[in-house]
């Protein structure tokens, strides 16, 4: 299965980034969630507008799907100001940053996604862009090369990354302000899935939206996707009303468990137990057994897993949680617990993630 086919993926697919706009909040008000981000936003949001300045650049770190780009675009609403959305890995040269920075207008916002995957040269160019507002370009080459700066109109720059720790540290100490994304509790994705069933003028019962909520992997991305599915369910097989039991069949259908788990999740889980008495069991031999690459694995499979209580990452493999068993409807073997290993290697895990 692709990665980018997953029901339950939390980074945007295709045109899912352009389709999801219609449902973002536009203030801060709207936005529900991050509740330590968004009340200290609001006063560094206050406090830059009274002076008349750009607000400190920004740091978003955390799981993909909670909101981040949201966010910033709501910093630019409430400053009043311009936002330019880019990405880390469409920034190849020097020049294609320079060509964005020098049309920025002032107190514009920049949002750079997936910022930890700028190239090192074009890093290089932002610490003077964020320190100075300004550019330092190289003209000419050899004995006859000068150097001239480019004064930059004041801007904020708003980065966001699904991992913290892979951001070089010169990078990271320039950023003003720096919040972490904390996954969402089930009555916050309850609160988003209400507010989103009323901007598609959907009618939905209070059990659907907890049952949809519920297997939503505490992620917005997550639930706003499983809402329209539904919704297609009831549309073509119901009445076009969002009720539990067509929901319960819309989810089945789509293979999204009780725990929010997909099939292959649990073909993980079966494999290791089945095959591997519960583990520990090499990553590669699991990425092997099931026809799936070591890095998708790592990247889209094990974090969900992980966070769950499904299963552990040891100095010596994989292995499976009692929760695991239970999951699957298997008796729990009188043998099994926690390995004593785990935590330097979930720990160190947990920091490249976030």
């Amino acid at each position: 299965m692709d990665k980018e086919d997953r029901i339950t993926a939390a980074k945007a697919g295709g045109t899912e980034e352009k389709n999801e706009r219609g449902l973002r909040p536009q203030n801060l008000q709207e936005y529900i969630g991050q509740k330590t981000v968004t009340d200290n936003l609001k006063v560094f949001i206050e406090a830059a507008r009274k002076r008349g300045e750009p607000l400190d650049h920004v740091l978003f770190y955390g799981p993909p799907g909670l909101g981040k780009t949201t966010l910033a675009g709501i910093i630019a609403n409430e400053l009043e100001v311009d936002i330019r959305i880019t990405s880390g890995p469409a920034i190849e040269r020097a020049g294609d940053l320079a060509a964005i920075l020098t049309n920025l207008n002032e107190n514009d916002v920049l949002f750079i996604d997936e910022i930890q995957r700028l190239n090192r040269s074009v890093e290089e160019v932002l610490y003077s862009a964020m320190e100075d507002f300004a550019l330092d370009i190289i003209i000419g080459k050899g004995p006859s090369a000068r150097s001239i700066r480019l004064d930059l109109a004041h801007f904020t720059l708003i980065g966001a990354t699904t991992r913290a720790g892979s951001l070089s540290a010169p990078l990271r100490d320039r950023f003003g302000v720096v919040c972490k994304f904390e996954t969402y509790s089930k009555n916050e994705l309850k609160q988003i899935a209400c507010r989103s069933s009323e901007v598609l003028g959907l009618e939905a019962d209070e059990s659907s939206l907890n049952e949809i909520s519920g297997r939503s992997r505490g992620t917005p991305r997550v639930v706003n996707r499983l809402l329209k599915r539904v919704r297609d369910f009831s549309q073509v097989e119901g009445t076009g009303h969002v009720e539990i039991n067509i929901t319960k069949k819309a989810l089945k259908a789509l293979g999204v468990d009780e725990r929010g788990l997909e099939n292959l999740d649990r073909e993980i889980l079966k494999l290791i137990i089945e095959r591997f008495h519960g583990g520990p069991v090499g990553i590669d031999t699991i990425a092997a057994s099931i026809g799936e690459e070591r890095i998708t694995i790592e990247d889209v499979y094990e974090p969900y897993l992980i966070q769950a209580g499904f299963l552990y990452r040891t100095q010596k493999g994989r292995m499976v949680s009692e929760d695991a068993y239970r999951h699957l409807g298997l008796d729990v073997p009188e043998s099994i617990k926690p390995p004593e290993d785990i935590s330097e290697e979930t720990e160190k895990q947990e920091q490249l993630e976030l």
